[in-house]
């Protein structure tokens, strides 16, 4: 991994996760961690500038409209524990599934938008287990 590639991983590290943690908090009212496979994403720059946004950004929407009242804030706080993110290379390997707390998304980040899950997917796995 270069230079370029250890800079970008501790911005995500120090700055976008903890950011999005944040952003969860203020959301529905408790601080969700991320677990990132960072092997599976470190030498890939192009994923690693796509995460953010196809993983990060796409589940705070789909919890905005899970949490938009105290039934579904008080079913998010009390199932969702924490948030696990993979790269993957190819198609079939892609996958978002929910079960005993954990929520994993393993998307195609190296390949924008068509690589990962949308807003409404994502929210509805996390419906469906909540």
């Amino acid at each position: 991994m270069g230079l370029n590639e250890r800079r970008k991983v501790k911005e995500l590290q120090e700055v976008t996760l903890p950011g999005r943690v944040k952003e969860i908090e203020e959301i529905c009212g408790v601080a969700i961690p991320y677990e990132v496979d960072w092997e599976s994403i470190s030498e890939d720059p192009e994923a690693m500038n796509f995460m953010d946004n196809i993983s990060c950004h796409r589940l705070n929407m789909a919890l905005r409209v899970l949490c938009s009242d105290a039934m579904g804030k008080d079913a998010v706080r009390e199932s969702l524990k924490l948030i696990k993110l993979k790269n993957v290379k190819d198609e079939a390997s892609r996958k978002v599934v929910y079960g005993k707390g954990v929520l994993e998304m393993h998307c195609n980040y190296a390949i924008g938008l068509s690589g990962g899950f949308s807003d409404n997917e994502i929210r509805k796995v996390l419906e469906d287990g909540l």
